[in-house]
């Protein structure tokens, strides 16, 4: 690994490029810590320390501790994130936005234009939200007309910004901007991490405890980092044949290739779908004053959150864990069927003449095609 990356260094256009996204990762992180103006931030760390459920703390990791600082990058990139997947899905509804799909580098442009507008707008109407909602809490002082506006202008422009240095990242630095941006945030959550790790399992053991236990916690992270680039990379190639045929008087085609369908097609999007359904609820009521409730109100907030998951004491709260796994599983197959369109696949198939080895083209091609991307699904989504 450290081969590879020295011999990226001498490369000089892949040189410039990594130094470039280290520089924007260097920028993001010296913006986190710019404050929003008007907004209490002790008073602020103190309410959201004070939070016991998971609502907040799910939208924290994904700011990098911007939105428990209340810095001007608190919305962090997910407004585009969300402005994302619902261009993806208006695709299927609208025609027009289906045309420009396919339209080439052209259509791309026009879809990328409007997902920054969608984009702009979703950050604005969050930042408003929570401008007010905060200020009913008291956590912005004195708000009035004026100071809502400087706190939902740097808010919207943080977002819009972090959206504009993640395309410049792509467009000038190496891989996707927008993961790079969320990979900077949640990385920089791993040092507190550790810190509580330690403090809860090593500080205060015998040295024979504390060691086996930091042993135990390094296992299981090297573990899980394996298991997860295994996932992320396997994939089941699908063989494919293309038949031979007279052009002019040469025989062309008979080429053979694959079609690789990933066995995490989905990614990380049924995670965040499924969190941040979870998670509103709660947002919701700690708003509106009522994060304490008791009743059916209290027992429902108390399910979603995955803080209560593995409490014995309250078995009726791992219904929240099992609506949990029904929901990610849910959204890997639904993403999936936006992305991937097994009628398309085997419609252009046999338009270019290429069938899979003992399967008809067309229809049973698809019907192939579309069960083996279920079996493939459920294990990537489990």
């Amino acid at each position: 690994m450290f081969k590879t990356i020295a011999d990226a260094f001498r490369v000089k256009d892949i040189r410039r490029r990594i130094w470039f996204i280290l520089f924007c990762m260097l920028v993001i992180r010296l913006g986190s810590q710019i404050p929003v103006p008007g907004v209490n931030r002790d008073y602020f760390a103190e309410w959201f320390a004070a939070q016991t459920g998971d609502a907040f703390n799910f939208f924290d990791a994904f700011t990098g501790g911007s939105f428990s600082s209340m810095s001007i990058l608190a919305l962090s990139i997910t407004p585009y994130i969300t402005s994302s997947i619902i261009i993806q899905l208006l695709t299927i509804a609208i025609p027009a936005l289906e045309e420009m799909q396919r339209d080439g580098e052209d259509g791309r442009k026009k879809l990328t234009a409007i997902t920054r507008y969608l984009t702009v707008g979703l950050s604005l109407f969050e930042s408003i939200a929570m401008t007010i909602g905060f200020g009913n809490q008291g956590l912005v002082p004195n708000l009035d007309f004026a100071k809502g506006v400087v706190v939902v202008t740097c808010l919207t422009a943080g977002s819009s910004f972090l959206m504009w240095i993640g395309e410049q990242m792509t467009e000038k630095g190496i891989g996707n901007g927008i993961s790079m941006v969320l990979l900077i945030n949640i990385l920089s959550r791993v040092p507190n991490d550790m810190v509580s790790l330690y403090e809860q399992f090593v500080k205060g053991k015998t040295i024979a405890r504390g060691g086996l236990a930091g042993l135990i916690i390094l296992a299981i992270i090297v573990c899980m980092v394996v298991m997860v680039l295994i996932l992320n990379g396997a994939q089941r190639n699908i063989p494919v044949q293309y038949s031979k045929k007279m052009v002019g008087r040469r025989m062309v085609g008979g080429q053979a290739t694959h079609i690789p369908l990933k066995v995490n097609t989905a990614g990380v999007i049924p995670v965040i779908f499924a969190s941040s359904i979870m998670s509103f609820p709660g947002i919701i009521a700690t708003f509106a004053g009522k994060s304490n409730a008791t009743g059916w109100l209290g027992t429902l907030l108390a399910i979603l959150s995955s803080n209560n998951w593995f409490d014995f004491t309250h078995p009726i709260y791992s219904i929240g864990l099992i609506l949990y796994i029904v929901l990610v599983i849910f959204f890997a197959y639904f993403y999936t069927s936006i992305t991937f369109n097994p009628l398309e696949v085997a419609d252009n198939m046999k338009k270019q003449g290429g069938f899979i080895p003992g399967i008809r083209p067309g229809r049973p091609t698809s019907d192939y095609l579309t069960q083996l991307l279920n079996y493939i699904i459920f294990i990537g989504a489990c």
